[in-house]
């Protein structure tokens, strides 16, 4: 295929992140990601209720659902991979690209098992290190939050899994006989002076103490003091304003991440149906 046909296979890319919490999803002209939207991850909803949403998103931006030429999927929910599958074909006329383990990446994934290595996790190693270089730390603040290290040849080399913030929040909340459900926000002190703010303070400053200290951590035994740091997820916002160990914060990473890994596989591409 020519680079000018190639060109034009990418004009429109649909890419979907399913989470535990959250749906992704973008529309990408070449290279650059133009419309984005979120969802809440409802494995009860059906393909059509979706499309319900989807579409009207497209709508909203006038984009049309047969300029969508492609569409490439990344999801740590089974179930819904094959309804957001079946929104593709029945929909969009598309075949989706769904990012499994090993496909062609660019990263050397140095896991005991590297197959083991969550599809989620992939993507935004991915778009950090093209958009930011190696080495760097990416979290992802999702419904658990995961610390991932590429060193300086942009290798995987480790990282770590802690229950995200609104996980631990629900965790005291659903353990516990009294104390009830918070929204995560930053305090405004560390001493509360009502449950409430107890709560807020001892979660919300906790974590920041995680963060940081999971940070310093992998950055010395990476023995690379000047590793970038970069925040992505849904609580990312809420916490990296108050974090010096965060360098940047990009929203986008698992999208971007797809778009690459897509164009790195093209010969697994589906295409229109």
């Amino acid at each position: 295929m020519n680079d000018k046909a190639d060109a034009k296979r990418l004009d429109r890319l649909l890419t979907i992140k399913i989470g535990n919490t959250n749906l992704g999803f973008g529309v990408h002209e070449r290279d650059q990601l133009v419309h984005a939207w979120r969802a809440e991850t409802r494995v009860d909803k059906t393909a059509d209720e979706y499309a319900a949403f989807l579409l009207a998103c497209f709508e909203s931006v006038n984009l049309a659902p047969a300029s969508i030429q492609h569409a490439a999927l990344v999801s740590v929910v089974p179930p819904l991979t094959e309804t957001l599958r079946e929104f593709c074909r029945k929909y969009l006329r598309v075949e989706p690209f769904i990012v499994a383990a090993g496909i062609q990446s660019g990263i050397q994934i140095r896991y005991d098992d590297p197959r083991a290595l969550g599809a989620d996790r992939l993507v935004v190693l991915v778009a950090a290190k093209a958009r930011y270089g190696a080495p760097c730390v990416v979290i992802d603040f999702g419904t658990a939050t995961t610390f991932n290290a590429l060193d300086a040849r942009g290798d995987f080399i480790g990282g770590a899994i802690a229950p995200g913030l609104n996980m631990s929040a629900d965790a005291l909340h659903q353990f516990t006989a009294k104390l009830p459900r918070i929204e995560i926000v930053a305090p405004a002190r560390a001493l509360g002076v009502n449950t409430r703010d107890a709560l807020r303070s001892g979660i919300f400053f906790g974590y920041l103490g995680l963060t940081q200290g999971i940070v310093e951590r992998i950055k010395t035994e990476m023995r690379a003091p000047a590793a970038r740091v970069i925040a992505t997820g849904g609580m990312a916002q809420t916490l990296a304003p108050h974090c010096a160990a965060i360098e940047i914060v990009d929203l986008n990473l698992a999208l971007d991440g797809l778009r690459i890994l897509y164009e790195m596989n093209s010969g697994q591409r589906k295409g229109i149906l």
